[in-house]
Formats: C-alpha cells, structure tokens, sequence
C-alpha cells in the first residue's frame, strides 16, 4: 500500500477548501455584478435619476416661425433659464400645421428632459378642429409650466360705424350671414374667439381664413372684413393710427396697452376671457425631479424684470402656474373651446 504523507493530505485538503471558497466568493461576486448591470441595463430611467440633470444643453421645440408670439415667449423663457438651469436653452423652430409638426415631435422625444415642446393654445384648438393631429395634449405630455398670458382685442372697421360691442351685435343681427370676419384658418384662436361671440350675441357671421395675421389686419383696414379678434400689441399701431377700432377685450380686466378700452364682461358679455397663452411641456413619462427642476426654472426665468419688461412690449405677463395647475387647466381649456367647436361645426369626424 502506498503510504500518503499526512500533511500532504492535509495540504491537498486545505487547498481545495480554499479553492471552493475563492470560488464561492468569486461567483457570488460575479453574480452581484451581472445583476447590478442587468439592473442598469433594464432600469435606465434610474440611472437617468442619478446624472445630474441638466448636463448638457436642452432643445425647445416651438411651432412657429421666428418672430411669432410663440416663438418670442420661447425666447424669453430661455434667456432665463439659461442661467437658472446653468446649461444652454436652444430654440428649434418647426412651423407648419397650426404647431402640430412640433407637437408630434415633442410627443415622440426621449423622456430624459431635455427636448421640450413649447405649447400654445392655438395648438391646442387645433388638435380639437383636426383630431387626426399626430400627437395628444393629455397623453403625450407631462405639463410643466404656464409661461405667458396675452390679450386678445375685439376690433372692427371703423368705416361700419360701430363704437361698442352692442352695437356690432345690433348691425350683425341687421344682416344675418353679411358679416365677415377674418381669421388666421378654422379652429385658430381668432376663429373659436369670433364663434363664441357669434354664440353668445346669437348672430350669424362668415369666416374668411387668411395665411397670417398681418393678412387678416390689411385686409381689415380696407374694408374687405368687419371684424377681427387680435393679439392687443399687434395692432396697437392701427389703433393709434385710427385705421382699427378696439371695441373690447377679450379678457377678465383690462390691458395695460388699452386702458381705455372695455372687457367684454364690461361692454354686457361675461365670462369672455380668452387670453392667448402659452405653456412648457415634456414628454410624458419624464421624471417628476426633472420636470420640478423646469417648473422651478419656469418661474425664475418669467419673473425676473427683464423677463416681465420684455414680456410687457408684447401684451403679455408672466404666470405662476406649476405642473399640477397647468395640467388642470390644459384640460379645462380643452373642454371649453371643444364645446365651441362642436357648436360651430367645426370639429372633423
């Protein structure tokens, strides 16, 4: 028999306790990491969560050419948000469709905060007047802030002789489908803000859609329409000017820019206030910290009095509203001007 030396055995022992060990470890350890990686792998809105945000710079989509109200209130809120969120605002112009090109695209970006879509409520009425719009207010977006409000003004031509809204209302029941109003296309805030008061007066005027507003005012000037509903500061010139009439605006007080000039509520048509406004979106499922963040930025960059100044030029003022309050009210909004739409039959099936 052959004799083994014990400690040989020993050795031969101890040597595969600790290869099982190292194994052991080895492979528990192994083990961990491929989970933790998994994890990360199948988690990256949690990875997402814990670079901060924001770390490079955030694009805003806006629907609307240079120049516009949308285009301008995007411009205000970046300026200061630059400095509130410490990395570059970059506006992208993506005109077209009433704003709906945007839209789509904001809908459809990655959810990690830094494309977002600057709404206006002309988007929004119309996606009410064209439903097949490839993008949802609700559920494509996670609402952030309520940036801006701006006047709207009821004006006229002044060579049809009115001086109130009363006395609009009395010439348009005079001529029953002869009144022409101009507007910048069907379910544009111009259109939906000249159906409510063709509802509420109970009169019946013809919409004459135009490219722009610059179009509807020219034409208006010369007499071709009667009626227009217009942002406040672009026509303050024709007013002054005396070739546009203001008879009311639009809105529950009155504008710094027209202080003379009646509501509606005052000139015997309550509850008329439909302001133009706009608001910041992201996409739907964006991490409630980032969106915070914007909301916070939001608010430091519409208050500061640069902002407001600027802002004032235009007719408009800075909101405070954060992600819970504007979401309500993108839904109220929604439901009111369908209710108009429906009513003037503009809503396609």
């Amino acid at each position: 028999m052959v004799d083994i030396d014990r400690r040989t055995v020993s050795l031969l022992g101890f040597g595969a306790g600790l290869g099982a060990s190292l194994g052991a470890s080895l492979g528990a350890s192994l083990g961990a990491g491929l989970a933790a990686g998994s994890a990360a792998l199948l988690s990256p809105r949690r990875a997402l969560a814990a670079e901060a945000y924001p770390s490079r710079p955030i694009h805003l989509l806006v629907g609307f050419t240079p120049g516009s109200s949308s285009d301008i209130t995007a411009r205000i809120f970046a300026h200061g948000a630059d400095a509130a969120l410490g990395q570059d605002v970059v506006i992208e112009n993506k005109p077209g469709a009433g704003g709906a090109i945007a839209a789509g695209l904001g809908g459809r970006a990655a959810d990690d905060g830094y494309t977002l879509y600057l709404q206006a409520l002309s988007t929004l009425t119309y996606k009410i007047t064209h439903p097949e719009a490839p993008f949802d207010m609700v559920k494509d977006f996670a609402p952030v802030a309520l940036l801006a409000t701006g006047a709207i003004v009821m004006v006229v031509d002044p060579k049809i002789g009115v001086n109130s809204v009363a006395e609009f209302t009395a010439l348009a029941k005079s001529k029953p489908g002869q009144i022409l109003f101009g507007t910048v296309g069907p379910g544009s805030l111009p259109d939906l803000c000249g159906e409510l008061y063709a509802q509420r007066a109970g009169v019946k005027l013809v919409q004459v859609p135009y490219p722009g507003s610059p179009q509807v005012i020219t034409d208006l000037m010369a007499g071709r329409v009667a009626m227009n509903f217009a942002i406040a500061s672009s026509v303050l010139g024709q007013i002054a000017a005396g070739q546009v009439k203001p008879l009311a605006i639009a809105a529950d007080k009155r504008s710094d820019l027209l202080p003379t000039v009646p509501t509606m509520a005052e000139a015997g048509m309550p509850d008329f206030n439909t302001p133009l406004w706009f608001g910041l979106l992201a996409p739907k499922r964006t991490p409630q910290p980032i969106v915070d963040t914007l909301a916070a930025a939001a608010k430091t960059a519409m208050h500061a009095a640069d902002a407001v100044d600027a802002l004032h030029k235009q007719g408009f003022v800075p909101e405070d509203m954060g992600p819970d309050a504007y979401g309500a009210y993108i839904k109220s909004e929604a439901a009111r001007w369908t209710v108009v739409a429906r009513s003037a039959g503009l809503i396609k099936s």
